[in-house]
């Protein structure tokens, strides 16, 4: 089961930073921007990251939730947030769990090697729980603004 456009994201609970396990309704009547990423401290996913940190406030004011998720451990999650001084909780999807749902495990080339690993996506989700868009693929610069923009006019 994957999670599609105009439908709910399945039940599910797993551990993100802070001591806290994320859940669908995490969000609890905000919207939800869910952005998967391959590695914490990678230089595209720093600057992804940090482009979702200095966007916060705008984001807050959107009523918009973020969270990353990405395979690396709790540990490492709370080294990469306190790192960049992320104003968000990530998860850490060490079992694919969410992965799985939104179908972002890909057959990537690697330095000339096939390695299987998380697609760059981004999913935002209206506040009645809903999946309004979804970026796949997605290049880091101007992503953040574009999500951003999408989530203003979004109820």
């Amino acid at each position: 089961m994957t999670v599609e456009i105009g439908k709910t994201m399945p039940e599910c609970a797993i551990a993100a930073t802070s001591n806290l396990t994320f859940s669908p309704e995490s969000a609890n009547g905000k919207k939800l921007v869910i952005y998967f990423y391959p590695k914490d401290m990678t230089p595209g996913c720093t600057a992804e990251s940090g482009e979702f940190r200095d966007n916060i406030e705008a984001f807050t004011k959107a009523n918009t939730l973020i969270v990353g998720v990405s395979r690396d451990s709790l540990k490492s999650h709370d080294n990469f947030r306190s790192k960049l001084g992320l104003p968000f909780e990530l998860v850490a999807d060490t079992e694919e769990t969410l992965c799985q749902l939104f179908g972002v495990m890909k057959m990537k080339n690697m330095y000339g090697k096939q390695v299987r690993g998380v697609e760059r996506s981004t999913f935002l989700f209206d506040s009645s729980g809903k999946l309004v868009k979804e970026w796949r693929g997605l290049k880091v610069p101007g992503h953040v603004t574009e999500v951003l923009q999408v989530a203003q006019k979004t109820h």
